[in-house]
């Protein structure tokens, strides 16, 4: 196996996530992980037996040793290193939002396109093995014409107006915050389980928080990490909602809604769907992702434990462990990079062979999806994506 190497750049929560995933998945060097908090980056690099560590992110898209760039910065960042990355030769792993406007997401797309480069989104939930097993039952018929699709994408971390985090900020999180944060993922779930692209979209967005209370020093809460500080905070208007609800309409006329909140206290990361069709249904949640729901009119109602050796075989690969041995977030990741570099190691045109995971081209798609949420909400009527 050709073995690549990858830096990784950001060291938040998701930065350490990927590095972990990489070393599971095999055949990938870290050899680089660039980060603006030079002591965190260090301790990441010790624990991870990574031999560079770079305080400006440059400095690792221009490491010539380096083929593989992982953009695990802000919001605010992810354009620049994006085409910094691309314009460099680089292969590219973008965290999600692609940018902060489609504007820009058209641009790296057009780039990528012009560069060759193979150019990935990590919408990771995708590679789930019951997700996997999901899609091909929809994709063989399984569940008939469908008639609906619903469900939630629900968190707790932003619960208190104590709750502060730099997505907060539009400066660095952009325009939307739970919709392009979560609800981006769960719209890309259901088009990639559905095989159905959403076409519009009536939203209705709710600030729950109007005003926030910011830490005077640089305190921060994240997806369950909660710390006020010393007490002396400034009260900043916030402009990115809180929560929302979104009805969709699909390509071919099939008609869903979701939910997304992230001030739904008890809700960890609570993403779950149902899709109904007109033989059964389906239903599944991210919390409980080795059991997939299956739903009848006329006899009892079954439930599809995570197993290889129950799944379709052309699915399978996704379950790494037999029955009974649960797979969940960190396998997803380590099973969508695994299709990831295995792309790259096969020297295939990125323009001509279809890979088997998100690129920007799906990235772009969501900021258009956004951008018509964010739209509908304001003008109050239906909006094409």
């Amino acid at each position: 196996m050709e073995r690549i190497k990858a830096a990784v750049i950001g060291t938040g929560f998701i930065g350490p996530a990927h590095i972990e995933a990489l070393k599971r998945s095999g055949g990938v060097d870290v050899v680089a992980v660039a980060s603006a908090e030079p002591e965190k980056a260090r301790a990441i690099a010790d624990e991870f037996a990574i031999t560079r560590v770079y305080t400006d992110w440059k400095d690792a898209v221009a490491d010539k040793e380096v083929q593989v760039i992982h953009n695990c910065t802000p919001n605010n960042l992810h354009y620049q290193v994006n085409r910094a990355a691309i314009l460099a030769g680089k292969h590219i792993i973008s965290e999600k939002p692609l940018t902060l406007n489609s504007r820009e997401s058209a641009d790296l797309v057009k780039l990528a396109r012009t560069q060759r480069v193979v150019n990935a989104i990590d919408f990771n939930y995708r590679f789930y093995p019951l997700i996997q097993q999901a899609r091909e039952m929809i994709l063989r018929g399984e569940l008939g014409a469908i008639f609906l699709v619903h469900g939630h994408y629900l968190q707790d971390w932003l619960f208190y107006v104590t709750d502060w985090n730099w997505r907060l900020d539009t400066k660095a999180g952009g325009s939307s915050r739970a919709v392009a944060d979560i609800g981006s993922h769960w719209c890309d779930l259901m088009q990639f389980v559905t095989g159905q692209r959403i076409e519009s979209v009536f939203a209705e967005l709710v600030t729950v928080h109007t005003k926030r209370n910011k830490p005077a020093h640089s305190v921060e809460t994240f997806k369950g990490k909660e710390s006020h500080g010393d007490g002396e905070f400034e009260s900043v208007p916030i402009k990115t909602e809180d929560a929302g609800i979104v009805i969709l309409k699909f390509e071919n006329g099939t008609r869903g809604v979701f939910t997304v909140s992230q001030v739904s206290a008890g809700r960890k990361n609570y993403q779950s769907f149902e899709i109904d069709g007109s033989r059964k249904s389906l239903a599944w949640n991210q919390e409980d992702p080795n059991q997939l729901w299956i739903g009848y009119r006329e006899k009892p109602n079954e439930i599809l434990l995570k197993d290889p050796s129950l799944m379709s075989p052309r699915v399978n690969k996704y379950a790494h462990y037999p029955g009974g041995h649960p797979e969940g977030y960190p396998d997803g990741l380590k099973n969508f990079f695994g299709n990831v570099y295995d792309f790259i190691r096969s020297k295939r045109n990125p323009l001509k062979d279809r890979p088997d995971f998100p690129t920007f081209e799906d990235g772009h798609f969501e900021m258009k999806l956004v951008d018509a949420v964010l739209r509908s909400n304001k003008e109050k009527r239906w909006i094409q994506v």
